[in-house]
Parts: C-alpha cells; sequence; structure tokens
C-alpha cells in the first residue's frame, strides 16, 4: 500500500488529488500519512478522518483547538505552525502531494526530499524561488520531483522518449484569465470579483487572479526554464482561450508535440499520481467531432506585463525569482484587500525588482533556503512599501 502525504489538502488541488484517491479505493487503497491545510480546519478534518490519515496538520497555531475538536473521538493527532509542517514532511511516504499556495511551500517540499520521496510539484514557487536548490536535493537524496501544472505536465509528456537536446521550443498556453477580451484602457478598473470569474478553470482565489493578470504564466515561465533545463528564449507563450491544448513542445526537424484534454487538473494530477503507468481517470473526453475551432493569439506584453518581468528575471536568475515571488504576492494580497487597482500588481513588482537590482543582490546563486527566505523578506517589505505608499496617494 503506498504511503501518501498531501500538503494543502483543502485546496484545489488538494481536493482533486483526494477526488483521484477515492475514486482508485481510498482509504483502503492508500497509506494517508500526513493531511496539511489553512484555516478550513473543518474541512481537513473531514479529509483525515475519511483516509484516516495518520496527523492533520493547520499551517495557523490560532486554529489549532478547532482541529483537535473537530477530531475528537477519531484518534488522529492534531498539529499547527510551521514546525508542524516540517515535522510532517519528516514522515517516511511514497507520494507527497506539494499544493501549498505561494512560497510558503517550499520548506515542507525540500524537506521531504530528504527522504528519497517522489514529490509531485503543484507549488510553482518552489521552482521559481529556488530551482537550483531544489532540483540538487532531489538528485543528492535519490528523490524526483513530477510536474503537477497542467502546462509543465503536458511539457513533461510530450518529452517521454525524446532527447532534450533535439528540443528547439517550448510553447506555453495561456487561458488569458476572466479579462482577456477587455478593452486594454479598462483593466485598471477590474474589481476581485471580476478578476475571480474565470471562463474555463475553477482554482482558488488566488491563482484565478494570478491568471488574469498572467503572473501565474510568468511563474510558469520562468519554471519552464528551471526544470528543464532550456535557454529563456526557447520557451513561448500564447494565449489560447479554449484550454484545450495544454503545451507544446516544437522539436528541430520541425515536428511539434502537443497535449491534449478537457479543463481538468486531474489530468495532470492524475498522471503523477500514477506514474510511470496511465491509470483510467474519472475525466471527461475530448468529443472532436464537437469541438470546433481551437484559436491562439500572441501574448501581449503591454496587456499582461508580467510576462515582460518573467523575461528579466530569467536574465538576471540567481534570487531574481525569490524576489519576483514575494513582491507578486503582496502585490496579490493589497488589490484583494482593496488598496490598489488590478494593473498597479505589475508596477509594484517593477518597481520591487528595479530597487533591488541597484545592489539586492539579485543576481547572486542562493546557496541554501536561507538566502532564499533573506531575499523573501526584503522583497516583500520593500513592496509592501511601494503598495502602501500608492494607497496613501490616492487616498490623498
Amino acid at each position: 500500500m503506498r504511503r501518501i502525504s498531501i500538503f494543502g489538502a483543502t485546496g484545489s488541488i488538494g481536493e482533486q488529488t483526494i477526488d483521484l484517491m477515492r475514486h482508485c479505493g481510498g482509504a483502503q487503497a492508500f497509506h494517508t500519512v500526513a493531511l496539511t491545510g489553512g484555516r478550513n480546519v473543518a474541512r481537513l478534518a473531514e479529509q483525515a478522518r475519511e483516509l484516516r490519515a495518520e496527523i492533520a496538520v493547520t499551517a495557523y497555531e490560532d486554529c489549532l483547538p478547532a482541529l483537535r475538536a473537530a477530531l475528537a473521538g477519531s484518534g488522529i493527532p492534531a498539529a499547527a505552525g510551521e514546525a508542524a509542517l516540517l515535522e510532517a514532511a519528516d514522515r517516511p511516504a511514497d507520494w507527497i502531494m506539494s499544493a501549498i499556495v505561494g512560497a510558503a511551500g517550499l520548506a515542507p517540499g525540500f524537506r521531504a526530499l530528504r527522504h528519497g520521496t517522489t514529490l509531485a510539484l503543484a507549488n510553482k514557487e518552489s521552482l521559481v524561488t529556488a530551482g537550483p536548490l531544489l532540483l540538487a536535493e532531489a538528485a543528492r537524496h535519490g528523490a524526483r520531483i513530477l510536474p503537477v501544472d497542467s502546462e509543465h505536465s503536458a511539457i513533461f509528456q510530450a518529452l517521454v522518449g525524446e532527447d532534450m537536446a533535439a528540443v528547439e521550443r517550448i510553447v506555453l498556453t495561456a487561458s488569458g484569465g476572466a479579462l482577456r477580451d477587455w478593452p486594454l484602457e479598462r483593466l485598471a478598473r477590474a474589481t476581485v470579483a471580476e478578476a475571480l470569474a474565470h471562463p474555463n478553470w475553477s482554482m482558488g482565489q488566488r491563482i484565478t487572479i494570478d491568471s488574469a493578470s498572467m503572473f501565474n504564466k510568468a511563474l510558469e515561465v520562468i519554471e519552464t526554464r528551471e526544470y528543464f533545463g532550456v535557454a529563456p528564449e526557447q520557451v513561448e507563450v500564447i494565449v489560447h482561450p479554449e484550454s484545450i491544448i495544454h503545451s507544446m513542445v516544437g522539436y528541430r526537424d520541425g515536428a511539434i508535440m502537443a497535449h491534449l484534454g478537457v479543463a481538468d487538473m486531474r489530468h495532470a494530477i492524475g498522471y503523477a499520481l500514477n506514474w510511470p503507468a496511465r491509470s483510467a481517470l474519472p475525466v471527461a473526453r475530448l468529443d472532436f467531432t464537437t469541438l470546433g475551432s481551437l484559436t491562439f493569439r500572441p501574448a501581449d506584453e503591454t496587456r499582461y506585463p508580467a510576462l515582460r518581468l518573467a523575461r528579466e528575471v530569467m536574465a538576471v536568475r540567481g534570487l531574481a525569482g525569490a524576489a519576483f515571488n514575494a513582491a507578486k504576492e503582496i502585490a496579490l494580497d493589497h488589490f484583494i484587500g482593496g488598496g490598489i487597482g488590478f494593473a498597479d500588481m505589475a508596477g509594484i513588482v517593477e518597481e520591487t525588482l528595479d530597487f533591488l537590482s541597484g545592489g539586492g543582490g539579485l543576481g547572486n546563486a542562493p546557496l541554501s533556503l536561507d538566502d532564499v527566505r533573506e531575499m523573501d523578506r526584503i522583497a516583500r517589505a520593500k513592496a509592501a512599501a511601494c503598495a502602501a505608499g500608492l494607497t496613501a496617494r490616492r487616498a490623498g
């Protein structure tokens, strides 16, 4: 029986992972080691009871009493806080889903690699902020990292049996998000609710807004460079509104290998869960006779400045990814909180990167997670100051 842990169990990816486990037999087919979540402790406790987890962990210490109460009588222990997350990552498991959103997911995933496990990586920020460190840690301990982003899973599958030296280009597709058809001049007035109205995917709040701003795709561009080891100029982005083609790999003989499927994250999750085999998944099948047309358009960097910033980050490398992600997370917080506008997010990230490029050590290669954490701290402080200044100017 395979031992499985899910970090970020109550989020969209975690829920879909559990749905697939349930489809394959649930507690009778898998030994669930650890489930972790945020403030939705009632749901976390339900999941832990269903899968008979060894332990349930909330990231927030103030939620521990509620989690313990929800698990009362189950015999499942509860824990909380950063140290508890790391202790859960230290518990031996064969397969771990890393689905904590944001930089908070880096340390538990990094810790899990020490045990030579298979890490199913949905936390793209890990590769963006500390890609070389993460990949080196996996190699050191004989661990494997499998991509769970739909785009990177598609690339991974298109590369099976191929020689990376034959790869000419990698094409990431983007839905364009909820605001893809808006006039450019209207974007600045977009509300949180409008940015959340994604036409194709059902995802969490933060990733859905990142899709509308294309910051999600910007992270994926950097992630592609880090995970697959290609040159920045080999990574392309196009807008594909139907979200049927999830990514493409172009080879030096002119051939293109594309991964197609309905817009359902269980494709990528299921591939990672069952790898190297392919198992039946409870997802809809494409009917090409009713599919209609597939359309594509350029990813305009005037509309999506996050893509331009991602290319600047790839040119610098070092700790630039950590700064980029930290500033993005802070800018997103302020947009959700109502302090800044939709278009202000990219401006805050750019201002933060410009400030740090002037002696902030952006190009320094991280030697440890402490280096990444320190850059994360510095960038968050600068981005918060930028956002506060913008809010104050508007209020005045």
